[in-house]
């Protein structure tokens, strides 16, 4: 899996890819990237699984999310706990996130992830 420098690049890569309006429109990208037990705590208090997220990202416009802050925290040798901060342009809004990242079947899957409102901006 490499030093903790190519895995901290590796980890915004596949966040950064997330955030993407194209990524986020095709169903078959997010349903590799997310785990089959996904689990989102979204920052409107909601709770969506895999299913939710597969069925309702791709319909919706792109938000406009940057991100900044990032950083990864190793948990285990295969699971890695990622943290920053985004700015949702639709919204004007701030939040914190971080999300749970397993390393399963040769790739990296998001397990878990979550989302605060803040006004820390």
């Amino acid at each position: 899996m490499g030093n903790q420098k190519d895995l901290k690049e590796h980890m915004y890569s596949l966040e950064t890819t997330l955030l993407k309006s194209d990524v986020r429109k095709t169903a078959n990208i997010l349903d590799d990237l997310l785990a089959d037990d996904f689990v989102e705590y979204s920052s409107t208090g909601e709770i969506y699984d895999k299913e939710n997220i597969l069925n309702r990202l791709p319909s919706e416009d792109d938000p406009g999310i940057t991100m900044r802050d990032f950083d990864i925290k190793y948990l285990s040798p295969t699971s890695v706990l990622t943290t920053f901060k985004v700015f949702i342009e639709s919204k004007q809004k701030h939040s914190l996130r971080s999300s749970v990242w397993k390393f399963y079947e040769k790739r990296w899957q998001m397990t878990f992830h979550q989302g605060t409102v803040t006004d820390l901006n």
